[in-house]
């Protein structure tokens, strides 16, 4: 089994209040879960208006199907010209113990 999480911190420049960043990040939450069948959620800044992180999460039997899956979900977030990306991080699951 492989699992690796995919931390995406963004910046929502045009955003001036928290229900119209919240209808940005629902919508990338909500498009990536149904698209690349991902657990996806806010972690992180939940009462900033400008500024969001966002936790992306696969598992699958190949570590390549892994790395596939979670390469189109960033593509798909920094496609999206609303939003500036600040940083993204991944981290792997060791099922090895």
């Amino acid at each position: 089994m492989h699992a690796c999480a995919l931390a995406v911190e963004l910046h929502i420049p045009e955003s001036g209040s928290l229900k119209a960043k919240r209808s940005i990040v629902r919508h990338l939450l909500d498009t990536a879960r149904s698209r690349f069948h991902v657990a996806a959620a806010e972690t992180a800044y939940q009462d900033q208006w400008q500024r969001c992180e966002l936790g992306f999460a696969a598992v699958a039997g190949d570590a390549t199907q892994v790395t596939e899956v979670l390469d189109s979900v960033e593509r798909f977030v920094w496609s999206h010209p609303e939003v500036e990306v600040l940083s993204v991080e991944r981290r792997w699951l060791d099922t090895d113990a």
